[in-house]
């Protein structure tokens, strides 16, 4: 089969036949009538689209139907403006095609098979991604960051396994983990729905996949050469961001019980891209049963999930995990959990000379002129309040904070030491009993 290499990613192969599918010729049967049912599509390269399969592969279908009584020609009297023939249900169809939304609503993109899925995550694996410290640095060149971050993190992120990363808040853990996101750069092939054991499963989220653009090959429909397996959609590596609300049920697959079709769980829909659990600590859930919940998949590189029948079945865990927490790890984990994360990595704030760099950058791009006295009144006169704790986040809240002041008082941006002791008044909450 030729498969088209897609930015060094090995496409899905183009189904030639209906026996290429690997599904049950009753369930793509099915499909096919409730597609042209709910959608009135009456042409094979329609047809095709709407199935996602090729237009030969589409007509095999239908001639089959054809020959069960269940879809019948037009004639060429209603063909469209390509010439093609024209088909519609018969009444033995239409009951058919009932019957069969009774049992599952699903119609429209044919599912691949699961173990047909798998094949293709290994071709578009995460590990298989080569991250070089350019491209990482070239994803975060806006951040300001200590020396040794990059020497850490594209090891961690290069191996595709999972990484915890830990330190104070507001020190850029999100914005790091965003970036990392940002350095995979290629695509990857998203199966709109996978099947098991006569079950679709629905893969592909608008919400969570971005989708490259459409190119058609070629306007006529059906001279169209596909060049890919059109039941995938090639989108960028995914992300999916959860923090506080993530909750441990969010993990299973999920039943929509008037469709009686199941929605892949979260850790599925990112596979071949990055899950980053953000604020960790802050769930309902414990994090070490958030962890226990991981073990498997991060250890053995599979998940297993299960129907509403209760019957359990593995699918790849082919994902990078960034954990990120203001905890430090011995307070929220065992030992235990800790050795399954591969990668532990500091994130401190900034020394003075940082800081005094991310002050200067937030000012220039928020038109803020800089001020010696007013900053060293800062570090001299402030800081030391809190032991001179600096965190990546203060500057643009002074700035901030300032700005809006300006505006309020109906001045030009500027700083004082005036200004920004008004601002750093907001940064805090006194420590005091409050009289009821």
């Amino acid at each position: 089969m030729n498969m088209t290499p897609t930015l060094g990613v090995t496409a899905p192969p183009v189904p030639k036949t209906l026996e290429d599918m690997l599904l049950s010729p009753v369930m793509m049967r099915d499909i096919l009538l409730k597609t042209i049912f709910r959608t009135n599509a009456s042409e094979t390269s329609d047809i095709a689209k709407r199935i996602a399969l090729p237009v030969a592969v589409t007509q095999e279908l239908i001639d089959i139907a054809r020959r069960q009584k269940l879809i019948e020609a037009m004639g060429s009297m209603h063909a469209g403006s390509s010439g093609e023939m024209a088909y519609q249900l018969s009444d033995a169809g239409k009951a058919r095609a009932l019957e069969a939304l009774g049992q599952s609503e699903y119609y429209g993109a044919m599912p691949v098979p699961l173990d047909i899925y798998r094949e293709q995550v290994k071709r578009q694996s995460i590990r298989n991604i080569a991250i070089t410290r350019q491209q990482l640095l070239g994803a975060m060149g806006h951040l300001v960051l200590p020396d040794n971050l990059i020497d850490n993190l594209g090891p961690a992120v290069g191996s595709g396994r999972s990484i915890l990363m830990y330190g104070p808040p507001g020190n850029g853990k999100s914005s790091i983990s965003n970036g990392i996101r940002d350095a995979l750069g290629d695509k990857i092939y998203v199966p709109r729905a996978i099947e098991y054991a006569g079950q679709v499963i629905t893969v592909y989220d608008p919400i969570v996949h971005s989708a490259a653009e459409d190119q058609e090959d070629d306007p006529t429909a059906l001279r169209r050469k596909t060049r890919f397996d059109t039941r995938y959609v090639m989108c960028d590596r995914p992300t999916v961001i959860t923090g506080g609300e993530l909750r441990l049920d969010m993990l299973d697959l999920v039943y929509n019980e008037t469709a009686r079709t199941y929605q892949a769980p979260l850790q599925l829909k990112s596979t071949g891209g990055v899950f980053i659990v953000d604020d960790l600590g802050r769930q309902e859930d414990p994090p070490q049963a958030l962890i226990n919940r991981w073990i498997v998949p991060l250890e053995e590189s599979k998940d297993i999930l299960a129907l509403q029948s209760g019957e359990k079945f593995e699918v790849p865990f082919d994902t990078l995990v960034i954990f990120s927490t203001n905890f430090h790890p011995n307070k929220i984990f065992d030992k235990a959990a800790l050795r399954r994360i591969f990668y532990k990595i500091k994130i401190d704030g900034p020394n003075q000379k940082d800081f005094l760099k991310i002050f200067s950058l937030v000012a220039k791009k928020k038109k803020m002129p800089l001020d010696e006295a007013t900053l060293i009144h800062l570090l001299k006169n402030r800081y030391p309040e809190i032991d001179n704790v600096y965190a990546n986040y203060q500057p643009i809240f002074l700035i901030d904070q300032m700005i809006s002041i300006c505006e309020f008082e109906g001045i030009p941006n500027q700083m004082s030491p005036e200004l920004i002791d008004r601002a750093w008044a907001n940064m805090f909450v006194e420590e005091a009993d409050i009289q009821h």
